[in-house]
């Protein structure tokens, strides 16, 4: 399951992406229109802004706003971003493997096997989910 920080920064993410190019977007104004706590998301968009995802403005109309094209943001660098592992276990992740305690050899466990296919998916779906293709489901 995704964490709480994750799905606002999706969300807060889709709503600069639907005013891209359009300039910066305060911070109130993000928070009020996504019903995320303020505190919360300032810290959730420094983290999109130290990744280089948004960037920021300061001063009078100044605020946040996307660094990237919006069809160039994908869901799993948002989800490696915000909570980290995608695979469901340890030893089928990509960039966090882990030996699992409970496996004798890798090369023959067939949980392992049917959990590499899960990541592959997973991975595959979330990569086409760019910010665009959402924003763009969102007018239909």
């Amino acid at each position: 399951m995704l964490s709480k920080k994750c799905k606002y920064a999706i969300h807060a993410l889709v709503y600069l992406a639907e005013r891209y190019q359009q300039g910066p977007v305060h911070i109130e104004e993000i928070a009020r229109e996504q019903h995320i706590p303020k505190k919360f998301l300032e810290a959730i968009l420094l983290e999109l802004r130290n990744a280089k995802i948004l960037h920021s403005k300061k001063g009078k109309g100044g605020g946040y706003y996307l660094y990237k094209k919006p069809e160039d943001v994908n869901l799993i660098e948002i989800i490696r971003l915000m909570d980290g592992a995608i695979a469901m276990l340890p030893c089928v992740s990509l960039n966090y493997y882990e030996a699992c305690d409970e496996c004798k050899d890798e090369s023959t466990c067939g949980i392992r096997d049917a959990f590499i296919g899960v990541r592959d998916q997973t991975l595959k779906i979330l990569a086409e989910s760019t910010l665009q293709k959402i924003i763009s489901k969102n007018k239909e």
